[in-house]
């Protein structure tokens, strides 16, 4: 792992295997072990950079309201300073919505933009979802405990939940493993969850776009679909079928192959 300042913050981020690269953005409160599962085939093919955000893992956490705009300012000042003036960019959930405006406001850096289980702009479903899990990481003392007890469950279909309680059990004990984020940070980075509004940017985004939602996902649902395609001109849809948020992880395979596809297609 490595450090370096960017954006007036120190961000922590990790470099595995070759060609070209690619920028991995992590959803709300995770750092950039989440995409453990992916690095693994994507470094078979490119440069994968995988970030701390802004309020998570390593990454400084100043006080203060986040915004996504800051988050893609942080990332494109981030690249700056590693030297990496153009890469392809892929984000899951907060790090889809991140995406967006990285690639609406600094298109030159954006080669190919990756949007999974994202959002163009928060609902009232969407919000009274986060302030419930902002109530329950208050309540639990433990910003950890809630991404297990209440993020968990919306990221599989209840069906996958209860036959794979082993696979959710080292799940659970992979986030325990890893740095802990505080109360406050989640509450910055849950602040720009809530005042999403990127549906001004998608007109503007011009890289080859893949747009993937899980059909049964009810926080990031096919609802938004239509906004993301519509606005993002050229772009492609896919729906992985049995999944939920995190089609990421609960079909890993399918998930890499669908993802890689559309990565590989447009290297060179």
């Amino acid at each position: 792992m490595s450090k370096v300042q960017a954006n007036g913050i120190t961000i922590n981020y990790e470099q595995q295997g070759t060609g070209e690269p690619l920028v991995l953005i992590p959803y709300t409160s995770a750092d950039h072990a989440c995409y453990a599962f992916q690095v693994a085939d994507y470094a078979k093919h490119f440069t994968c950079i995988s970030v701390d955000p802004r309020g998570a893992g390593e990454t400084d956490k100043p006080p203060g309201a986040y915004s996504m705009e800051l988050f893609a300012d942080d990332i494109a000042a981030f690249m700056q300073a590693i030297g990496v003036e153009r890469a392809h960019v892929s984000g899951v959930s907060l790090g889809a919505a991140t995406g967006m405006w990285l690639a609406g406001k600094y298109p030159e850096r954006v080669k190919t933009l990756s949007l999974h289980s994202g959002w163009p702009k928060t609902d009232p479903f969407l919000k009274v979802q986060v302030e419930g899990w902002r109530s329950m990481a208050k309540g639990l003392g433990s910003v950890q405990e809630m991404v297990i007890q209440g993020i968990f469950p919306v990221c599989f279909t209840p069906e996958f939940y209860s036959a794979k309680q082993d696979y959710i059990d080292q799940l659970a004990a992979f986030v325990r493993s890893r740095p802990k984020q505080p109360y406050d940070a989640f509450i910055s980075q849950t602040s720009a969850v809530i005042a999403h509004d990127a549906v001004a940017q998608l007109p503007r985004i011009k890289a080859p776009t893949q747009i993937s939602f899980g059909r049964h996902d009810y926080v990031c649902s096919l609802r938004f679909a239509d906004t993301l395609t519509n606005g993002i001109k050229g772009s492609e849809l896919v729906v992985f079928e049995t999944c939920a948020h995190a089609a990421c992880y609960q079909t890993v395979a399918d998930f890499n192959e669908k993802t890689l596809s559309f990565l590989n297609r447009h290297t060179g």
